[in-house]
């Protein structure tokens, strides 16, 4: 593994690296998704808001994971490279979606839809980023032969581990193969139907890599992530059947959206 790439003085971090990839890959799909939307709007703003909204989450959900740890070394908890956490990026890159749905003719639900392709395939890269490092996102022995070890990572083992990275990443290329097919105009799904979907699978996913993650199990032999992922599907399926009652417009009306120009 190369947590690092060392070019003369200075080292960039390939975590670092399959993020900005990650947002590249997140930014074509949803700049895809518009055109054949017929919407008009910044893909490359949009992604990039959200990423960095969405980067500044993900490690404030891992922080507060361990107040104890936070209380002893703040500074150090907050500059760490390592340690990231999905569920906080996912909360904050939904607010910053919503932020800029009616600027950009969506509903806010809409702009949700449309983006669930890209944020699926943008999770897929950017775990490449957790395997590239070795910043301790692996899973626990195994003898299977595709194992690895990861002694020079961020987070070493010299043992044959689960390389869950990868296993996240094929998820989410199914993900968003299924996200994509069913979201297309022909299919007329309402407002929310796409995210409530996205929800669910992504969170079903989650929950089932983290039996072979190395994260502690804190409830009923569960993991903090386990439980997000329980709230994930649950509020999924809570989404798909208000968008089946009210069966709302992705876009917004034309006069609102000449009001959301103004």
């Amino acid at each position: 593994m190369y947590p690092f790439i060392h070019i003369g003085r200075f080292s960039v971090g390939t975590f670092g690296i399959m993020l900005w990839l990650a947002a590249v890959c997140a930014c074509w799909v949803l700049h895809r998704n518009f055109r054949r939307w017929a919407v008009e709007a910044d893909a490359i703003g949009i992604v990039a808001v959200a990423t960095v909204a969405g980067v500044v989450g993900a490690k404030l959900w891992h922080v507060l994971e361990t107040p104890q740890l936070l209380m002893q070394d703040p500074a150090g908890l907050l500059l760490d490279r390592a340690g990231f956490a999905w569920f906080g990026g996912l909360i904050a890159g939904i607010l910053t979606l919503l932020l800029q749905s009616r600027s950009s003719g969506l509903t806010k639900l809409g702009m949700l839809d449309l983006a669930a392709p890209a944020a699926a395939i943008g999770y897929g890269v950017g775990r490449l980023g957790c395997l590239t490092s070795g910043d301790g996102d692996y899973g626990i022995p195994t003898n299977l032969p595709w194992g690895m070890s990861f002694p020079n990572g961020l987070v070493p083992t010299t043992q044959r581990v689960h390389p869950t990275p990868i296993y996240e990443l094929i998820a989410a290329l199914i993900i968003t193969w299924i996200l994509w097919h069913r979201g297309r105009p022909q299919a007329a799904k309402s407002a929310g139907e796409i995210t409530g979907e996205y929800l669910v699978l992504s969170g079903i996913a989650r929950f089932l890599v983290e039996f072979i993650r190395i994260n502690p199990k804190i409830y009923w032999g569960m993991s903090n992530a386990q439980m997000a992922s329980i709230g994930s599907i649950l509020a999924g399926i809570a989404l798909v059947l208000w968008a089946h009652r009210t069966g709302r417009s992705i876009v917004l009306p034309p006069v609102a959206q000449a009001v959301s120009t103004k």
